[in-house]
């Protein structure tokens, strides 16, 4: 856990997302997601990306050990949906 807000984090050389720029990125790893396929949901992180599971308590840290967390949970066909 972080007690910095992203909101803190942007500069010039990055400055902050919009909020039409992340339901974009959103978009992209929900479609990711439907296609029940753990490398295409992997491939949406960083390379230096931490997930952070809501079904398992081991962090994943690099695209192996977040592959490995959606081939399970991608067996329960999740969708994710914006609600506000």
């Amino acid at each position: 856990h972080s007690s910095v807000m992203p909101e803190g984090t942007a500069n010039a050389a990055h400055p902050p997302m919009s909020e039409l720029q992340v339901r974009d990125l959103f978009h992209l790893w929900n479609d990711a997601l439907a296609t029940l396929d753990s490398s295409k949901v992997a491939a949406r992180y960083s390379k230096e990306g931490v997930l952070l599971p809501t079904v398992s308590d081991v962090p994943r840290t690099d695209f192996d050990g977040i592959k490995d967390y959606f081939d399970a949970f991608l067996l329960k066909q999740p969708q994710g949906e914006i609600v506000e």
